[in-house]
């Protein structure tokens, strides 16, 4: 490494002077040790640290001092919003603009997988890619199977079961002992040895052979080229003498068994980084190496909240202890008891309670947030279940249900272009313009980035749409009819069918929204009216990232049907519950409300049912929490006033 840059280049001058440009603070040592830190390491850090600032700080450094013409650094992410963190960290410096050039590389761990492994193997045997995506995927898989003479057998068969068509839709290769093999989401019902089951392998390489995979399937080809070409991994860790991983904790066992074949030689530096309590999204079981090792570097300090909501995070730290020092503003944390007739006023009471404690302009410029940990009601008669049962009118918008699909997936990418992630809000935007148009034309329009950048071309005038769409509100019949108007005679040029226009059909729908109106005045503070901002409602995992002023957590059913979110972490809080010695169950909880509940930097609030809730106020008063009962409130009040019914 001594060839690539001089070990002078992390002095704490060199490093002041570069932070001080982008106007960093370093307070901490724990800072200077990771940005001076030239080996391997894990860096495990809180919520709010600065991470990813610390992370454009560091390669900025390695650029501007990097001197090989042909080994670079290869920075890779979990997902294409992290991804899109770094490149936004690193772009607006000329040093920054060299990592997006070879030799570097900066993208996902699912694109570097592609990219230098399943790729060359691909095009080896003379085959492209034409879709990586499990939905696409499943699509074409359903599709094929229901209408190819040449897969009956296996139609029938599976006809037979409850979703049957799952298991083509699920079916992904899977390198074993040497070769690829055939598995889905569930056992077979039948033999690979059967008609049925040669029909089913069948099926999935005639898809590989038209370019149709799923994501793990560019691993499983990935594992094949190394096991085939045994100086392939030296090659490609040769190419990146230093690789740093980013969300580290959501790598998956499948992606970090990769890693460790290209990049396990000691001559390589690796340092990955990454806050293991939130491992949301990683799937498989861990194994030896996993994120973080026992010598790890800590970042305890958050600087997007206060010791207020610090001390409650600290208490949810389920993966590896760590005692957050919250020194961001002060926070306040609320509980929002309501029953079977007063569910409806939560989010209302905390859009209320949050313009009391917020100065205005900073709800406007960061809305709150509704976060829940299910989206859809269950079968179950359990009370309440999903976000859906606090906002009735929610379960018709949920991205993934046919009515209205592309204005609430603009919706939803509009609160992620707001938070910074532009690109992936356009890339979101624009995958469910090409799934409704597949959907109404059985015709595969490009990816985003076969668009046009022409001026006068459909696809400049469809990445102007795009743009229109995601800084619209979105919440007027006529401007969301104009819009759709105009993308449907744009996509009409673009494709194949001429001037023919498209009809989408309900996927283009307007749906009102299921929170009441934003601006809405709906009390006084002193002698000037108080006017609420509507929050954004979404799942806690999507919120992953993300920094809000205030933040409601919503009591729901967790997947086992048996237990509620949000009571059961009160629980824990109130009666000093120990995480190491809980149930499986509710350290999955904890772990899950964790995400939510260090997203705001001002106000933290729960919902939960007062039957559940009750029995801990004293424990919220002890603490100063505010504590709302909605049930208590007269009907005349509706939901407009706000009572501290413990303090009364």
């Amino acid at each position: 490494m001594t060839t690539l840059y001089r070990t002078d280049d992390f002095t704490r001058q060199r490093i002041h002077a570069r932070a001080s440009e982008l106007g960093m603070q370093l307070s901490d040592q724990e800072q200077w040790e990771f940005l001076q830190r030239i080996d391997t390491l894990d860096l495990q850090a809180a919520p709010g640290s600065g991470k990813t600032s610390l992370v454009g700080l560091k390669l900025l450094i390695l650029a501007e001092h990097w001197a090989s013409t042909t080994r670079g650094v290869c920075v890779l992410s979990h997902t294409n919003t992290a991804k899109d963190e770094i490149v936004a960290q690193v772009s607006d410096s000329p040093y920054g603009a060299r990592l997006q050039r070879y030799p570097h590389f900066i993208g996902t761990i699912q694109s570097f997988t592609s990219t230098f492994l399943a790729l060359p193997h691909l095009r080896g045997m003379r085959r492209q890619i034409q879709i990586v995506d499990n939905d696409a995927y499943a699509d074409q898989a359903k599709r094929t199977l229901a209408s190819d003479q040449r897969f009956s057998t296996l139609k029938a068969q599976l006809g037979r079961l409850h979703n049957g068509d799952d298991l083509v839709a699920d079916a992904e290769f899977s390198f074993e002992s040497g070769q690829l093999t055939i598995r889905s989401s569930r056992k077979l019902p039948f033999g690979l040895e059967t008609k049925s089951g040669e029909q089913f392998t069948k099926l999935k390489n005639h898809l590989a052979r038209q370019g149709i995979f799923r994501y793990a399937d560019m691993f499983a080809l990935a594992e094949l080229h190394l096991f085939r070409r045994p100086t392939l991994g030296r090659a490609v860790a040769h190419r990146f003498p230093f690789v740093l991983i980013d969300e580290m904790q959501d790598t998956s066992a499948q992606q970090q068994k990769l890693l460790d074949q290209v990049f396990g030689d000691p001559s390589t530096v690796v340092q990955r980084v990454g806050d293991v309590n939130q491992q949301i999204f990683a799937e498989g079981t861990t194994i030896p190496s996993s994120f973080p090792r026992s010598d790890s570097l800590e970042l305890p300090v958050s600087r997007r909240f206060g010791s207020t909501i610090a001390e409650l995070a600290s208490s949810l730290t389920v993966h590896r202890s760590q005692h957050i020092r919250g020194v961001g503003p002060a926070g306040t944390i609320a509980v929002l008891l309501y029953d079977e007739t007063s569910v409806t006023h939560v989010i209302p009471a905390f859009e209320r309670i949050a313009a009391e404690v917020i100065p205005h302009p900073l709800l406007q410029e960061c809305p709150p947030r509704v976060l829940a940990s299910r989206l859809r009601p269950g079968t179950s008669k359990a009370f309440p279940q999903s976000l859906a049962c606090y906002a009735p009118g929610f379960a018709a918008n949920i991205p993934g249900d046919q009515r209205a699909s592309l204005l609430i997936t603009a919706r939803v990418a509009r609160a992620q272009w707001r938070s910074g992630a532009s690109r992936t809000a356009v890339d979101l935007l624009w995958e469910a313009v090409r799934a409704a148009t597949k959907s109404a034309t059985n015709e595969a329009l490009p990816t985003l980035r076969s668009l046009s950048r022409e001026t006068k071309t459909p696809g400049a005038r469809i990445r102007a749409l795009l743009l229109d769409i995601l800084t619209d509100p979105n919440d007027d019949e006529i401007s969301w009819d104009g819009l759709m108007n105009r993308l449907t005679g744009l996509l009409a040029e673009l494709s194949k069918a001429g001037p023919v226009r498209l009809t989408l059909g309900e996927v283009a729908h307007y749906v009102a929204p299921s929170v009441s109106s934003s601006m809405a005045v709906v009390g006084e503070r002193g002698d000037a009216a108080v006017e609420t901002v509507r929050s954004d409602l979404g799942s806690i995992h999507s919120a992953k990232g993300e920094t809000h002023t205030a933040t409601l957590i919503l009591e729901c059913l967790n997947r086992s049907g048996k237990n509620h979110d949000v009571h059961e972490v009160l629980r824990l809080l109130a009666t000093n519950g120990d995480l190491e010695s809980a149930t499986s169950t509710v350290r999955e909880i904890a772990q899950l409300v964790f995400v939510g509940a260090t997203r705001p930097t001002q106000l933290l609030a729960f919902a939960v049912h007062r039957d559940r809730g009750s029995p801990y106020l004293d424990f919220f008063a002890s603490n100063d929490w505010l504590v709302h009962d909605l049930a208590l409130q007269s009907d005349s009040a509706g939901a407009g006033t706000v009572k501290n019914d413990w303090r009364d």
